[in-house]
């Protein structure tokens, strides 16, 4: 028997249950994060699938639980990996942009909500990324291209290609029944 928290009305084995999933979620992620299919020159890359498992956390569990779990991933890539011209850079590089990937709870009780939903949530990481090309990458676009452009390109090159796949391998069968399964066995 599960006590009942008194504000929330949920139980604490649910809080319980949608922690393990989000470190879980983040460790894959993290994991999946050095295998990379692709690199480009001056970072970013194609994973094997890594921005999928923070967005199923945002599809299981909800757009708030996605934003809190790609937020930490985010810190997490900073920490191991950092890069950093100011502050406002990293908050848009690392929590904003990962933390969006949670958007992927938009569409979690619609059908193809998954890949609905983790469109979404790469389209916000794109957003955050592209406005962090034109503020403090813009000097390196080739002489002439808009600022705009090429951070859109640029992002746009290896988010996309990432997308793709991902979305690729959630349209197989065997993969969708088994995401299906497990969602119904988190719901509370």
């Amino acid at each position: 028997m599960s006590q009942m928290n008194a504000v929330t009305g949920r139980s604490a084995s649910s809080a319980v249950k949608k922690l393990v999933f989000s470190a879980m979620g983040i460790a894959l992620a993290m994991v999946t994060s050095y295998i990379k299919v692709w690199e480009m020159p001056m970072g970013g890359s194609v994973t094997l699938l890594s921005m999928l498992f923070i967005s199923l956390i945002g599809y299981w569990f909800g757009v708030r639980y996605g934003i809190l779990t790609g937020a930490a991933f985010g810190l997490l890539q900073f920490v191991i990996e950092p890069y950093m011209l100011s502050i406002w850079q990293v908050l848009l590089d690392y929590p904003l942009a990962f933390g969006a990937l949670g958007l992927s709870g938009i569409a979690r009780n619609r059908k193809y909500g998954l890949q609905i939903g983790y469109i979404a949530g790469v389209a916000g990481r794109f957003i955050f990324s592209t406005l962090s090309g034109v503020i403090f990458f813009a000097s390196y676009a080739p002489e002439g291209m808009n600022p705009w452009v090429y951070s859109s390109l640029y992002q746009g090159s290896y988010l996309g290609a990432e997308g793709v796949i991902t979305l690729a391998v959630l349209s197989l069968p065997p993969v969708a029944k088994a995401l299906d399964t497990i969602k119904r066995q988190t719901a509370d």
